[in-house]
């Protein structure tokens, strides 16, 4: 069937689309060419599989340009032959990938080439970009389609730094040896009877022809072997690859090894056109000094390799701009040109429909009220398995919450068996120490775990309903009900295939120091694919891929969104699978992924609207670095100084809100007050009053009522952008025109019993305290998502029609078909205002779901408390920017110290 559905999915790749009776008797003509055939039903099967994989869409991205942009790539084409890209391209689609992914993917990286140099333009040229992706969507695969095109190009040196330890650098070579190479670069070139020994990937389309590769699977870039090739680079028909690790010691090497080249008189080398990847480009790469010298080390190697050439070109790839490459605390108003700053270009890649990214689990799969969709909660660990621990921690046992975690994997992974998937790999991550004792600790419990699992499934799971008094396969039964008993295969084909489908899996401990490896070999027919519970830290947090990751157990402290983000290793796409699917994580750790999620989708909104407004990179770089996100990455850059930082935020078309709320005594009786004074403003004011679905909606409130309100509010502290003092100023700077009236929600559920403590009837929301907050002295609570307000809140008070646009124009840049089911995010209405939107919410606190009786619940209030938003227009005025400062020690507390995996990362760099 897969190799019936790869045929007609590049059969019909040149084609019109089909009807179901066409597409049908196509799939039914290829299977007959296929010995033994199919029957109807599987026949049916691959057409419907197909249709799915047509139904998945990709946009085309946003582009930021400077204002010397000048296109050569189109009048080029003609003399280009697309040798490389071509078999990259018939390889995607040989792997599954949609037609209509794999046409995205060929205009994008036309867009990216046409903006780096013309590689046959003989005059000196520099060019600086930078990509941004979102994390494990195909980043990789984009960057290897534009190395391929590239090469056909005309570029003759290809260098792609890779991540800062050896297991991304490996996995990336795999991926290049795979897309662009065409053979395995860990072999030794030769000859079998077919010869085609050692060819894989793109080179099965075409293997006379390959790059010259001067690194392999297993070793980086070394000068003594470079040094042992007699030909220059110059002298190469291909071009010539190097996949390198983000390593100071193999930067300094290539340097050496150029500059000697050079020395020797060698000009035509550093003739050539050279383009250089940068992945994860702000990790590691960023010129930042907080305590780590080697990071700025690497910087500068990076530029001094650039300036080597003659022509240059980089492109940095990242899911998370917001690093410092943008953000210079120290030099308030200058970028750093000369530094890594992509001043040509930056590009916002748009992620396929199936993406199964942040926004997807941690804002549409998290609801207001009931329970999520994909996330689990860890509130069991503190007694076991605290988040925090010392180097010679003991762990004695693991917290239930992960026993159920891997019982939860063995019956995903039996369930994949029964859907045909026993050949593709699975994997479960643990993420829960950046300790390596710890981790082995973790992995050696977890193997317990598994192996009586393996004990039980090989004796008593094929007893059927007797082997249920074995309290392992009981155990299993439990989950299964609990969280697959909806799905296609009823619990006795589960139980009946559990001993064939978890006999082989292990548990391994994946960090510089251990023995474990996690080997993929390459997918096939008829043999099994591999069960892996990886056990680690650094090394799992940022840019390796864990084939068919489906559970993840994940305690980490980290606060830091550019981090946190990047150790989201469960991204990506589970094509079959997604509905098994699970995240285990603490309460605390989902909000600020639901907050970073929402932070990450404004950024590429805030992409595609200076691409329409034909702003240039410096400007956006501006942007994010006045974004309120900011706030956590500059207070990080300075974290060690222990000082008072000034930092500059925008606030033009962004919503405020108080994200957590003090539930002190003295500061809930206060607000109490401004409120209820507020509100008998408004009744005894001639106001225009209506109703909305979210609540009471009063138009043309003068400014002076806002101001006053937010000058008697007492912040949590936690609440950071919330500070009242720098939202007044932008508001005051813009009290006589912008906003000189607003519109003033009061949300009231639809039913329920109203409470008069406002002066007026409102039935208020209801929203969960985090009981772990209760521990400490900042005492505050928020909804899921570190929101207290709805999801589409902010479409209250816009003009009907103009909302419709909006919503329309959404749908169509997300490829999302007319009634279908679409989660609009509240950026889209907040456009569309022309005065501010100000919501006063009642909300009553209360302890979760079957935590009624913990401690610390006698510490919530018994009555509502008050919160607020504010939702600003664009402003048309010039963008001055208004202060906050962060008090750096105060951020250790609130926040959580430096991230410790910065100081793995620093070992890592040195090592």
């Amino acid at each position: 069937m897969e190799a019936v559905k790869d045929m007609v999915e590049m059969g019909l790749f040149h084609q019109p689309r089909k009807t179901e009776d066409e597409l049908r008797a196509f799939v039914r003509g290829v299977a007959s060419n296929i010995p033994p055939g199919l029957s109807d039903e599987e026949i049916e099967k691959v057409a419907r599989a197909i249709e799915h994989s047509q139904g998945i869409k990709a946009g085309l991205g946003a582009v930021v340009d400077s204002e010397d942009f000048e296109p050569w790539l189109d009048d080029a084409k003609s003399t280009i032959n697309p040798f490389y890209w071509k078999r990259y391209q018939k390889m995607l689609l040989k792997k599954g990938l949609p037609k209509d992914v794999v046409i995205a993917t060929d205009k994008v990286t036309d867009t990216i080439l046409s903006r780096l140099g013309n590689p046959r333009l003989e005059k000196q040229w520099d060019r600086r970009g930078m990509v941004v992706g979102h994390v494990q969507s195909g980043k990789t695969a984009n960057y290897t389609g534009l190395v391929c095109k590239a090469a056909d190009a005309g570029y003759r040196l290809i260098i792609v730094i890779a991540g800062i330890h050896n297991n991304l650098r490996d996995q990336t070579q795999e991926r290049i040896d795979e897309g662009l190479i065409g053979f395995d670069s860990g072999k030794q070139w030769g000859q079998d009877l077919g010869g085609r020994k050692y060819v894989i990937g793109a080179g099965n389309f075409g293997p006379e022809r390959r790059p010259v590769c001067l690194t392999t699977r297993f070793h980086d870039f070394n000068k003594a072997r470079a040094d042992s090739d007699s030909s220059e680079i110059g002298d190469y028909v291909e071009p010539v690859v190097l996949v390198i690790k983000k390593n100071h010691r193999t930067l300094g090497n290539l340097l050496d090894w150029l500059k000697d080249n050079s020395a020797r008189g060698d000009q035509e080398m550093i003739d050539q056109p050279m383009l250089l990847i940068d992945d994860e480009a702000d990790n590691a790469s960023i010129n930042t000094k907080y305590g780590k010298d080697l990071v700025t080390t690497i910087n500068g190697q990076i530029r001094d390799l650039l300036k080597m050439f003659h022509r240059s070109c980089y492109v940095g790839y990242t899911a998370t701009p917001f690093a410092n490459i943008f953000i210079d605390p120290d030099q308030e108003d200058e970028m750093h040109e000369e530094d890594l700053f992509p001043g040509d270009f930056i590009i916002g890649l748009d992620a396929p429909t199936n993406y199964f990214g942040p926004t997807r689990v941690f804002v549409d799969g998290l609801p207001d009220e009931g329970e999520p969709t994909w996330l689990r909660f860890i509130t069991d660990n503190e007694d076991v398995l605290p988040v925090k621990h010392p180097q010679d921690f003991i762990l004695e046992g693991l917290p239930e919450s992960l026993v159920r975690a891997v019982r939860t994997f063995v019956l995903a992974k039996t369930i994949r068996n029964l859907r045909g998937d026993a050949h593709k790999h699975c994997s479960m991550l643990v993420n829960a120490s950046w300790r390596n004792p710890v981790q082995r600790q973790i992995r050696n419990r977890i193997h317990e775990v598994l192996e009586r699992i393996q004990n039980s499934a090989r004796v008593n799971a094929s007893k059927g309903a007797a082997g249920l008094d074995d309290p392992e396969i009981a155990a299993l039964k439990e989950i299964w009900r609990a969280e697959y008993a909806g799905n296609d295969h009823g619990w006795a084909s589960v139980q009946a295939e559990l001993h064939e489908a978890i006999a082989s899996a292990r548990a391994v401990e994946v960090n510089k120091d251990s023995p474990d490896s996690l080997d993929y070999p390459r997918e096939e027919h008829g043999v099994k694919g591999r069960t892996y519970i990886a056990v680690g830290g650094y090394s799992l947090s940022r840019g390796l891929t864990l084939e068919g990751l489906t559970v993840t157990w994940f305690l980490r402290n980290t606060m830091m969104y550019d981090t946190l983000m990047q150790m989201g290793r469960w991204f990506g796409y589970r094509g079959g699978y997604e509905d098994l699917c699970r995240i285990w994580m603490p309460p605390e750790a989902i909000d600020w992924y639901s907050f970073i999620a929402n932070a990450a989708e404004e950024l590429h909104d805030e992409l595609r609207t200076m691409e329409k407004a034909k702003a240039t990179p410096r400007m956006f770089g501006l942007a994010v670095r006045s974004h309120p996100a900011s706030l956590l990455v500059t207070a990080r850059n300075k974290m060690g100084s222990g000082k008072k930082i000034t930092t500059l935020i925008g606030l033009s078309n962004k919503f405020v809100e108080t994200s957590r709320v003090s539930i002190k005594s003295g500061d809930l009786s206060a607000n109490i007050g401004i409120a209820k004074s507020l509100v008998s403003k408004l009744k005894s004011g001639n106001f225009s009053e209506e109703m909305t679905p979210w609540g009471t909606l009063i138009r043309g409130v003068h400014v002076e009522y806002i101001d006053e309100f937010l000058a008697g509010w007492r912040n949590a502290e936690q609440s950071v952008t919330t500070e009242t003092g720098p939202v007044r100023s932008y508001i005051r700077a813009r009290k006589g025109d912008e906003l000189r009236t607003w519109d003033v929600l009061i949300p009231s559920l639809a039913n329920g019993e109203p409470d008069m403590t406002l002066g007026t009837p409102i039935i208020p929301t209801s929203r969960y305290v985090d009981l772990h907050d209760l521990k400490h002295e900042f005492m505050s609570f928020s909804g899921k998502r570190m929101r207290v307000a709805s999801r589409g809140i902010e479409k209250a008070g816009v003009d009907v029609t103009k909302a419709e646009i909006a919503e329309a124009s959404y749908r169509e840049a997300k490829g999302k078909k007319a009634g279908e089911r679409v989660n609009y995010p509240d950026s889209i209405y907040r456009r569309q205002r022309d005065r501010g939107l100000f919501i006063l919410h009642f909300v009553r606190p209360k302890p979760p779901t079957g935590k009624e009786d913990a401690d610390g619940v006698a510490m919530i209030p018994t009555a509502p408390a008050t919160a607020w938003g504010i939702s600003l227009p664009v402003s048309n005025r010039p963008a001055e920017r208004i202060e906050y400062v962060v008090n750096t020690v105060r951020y250790k507390e609130l926040f959580g110290d430096e991230d410790e995996d910065d100081e793995q990362e620093a070992a890592l760099a040195a090592s």
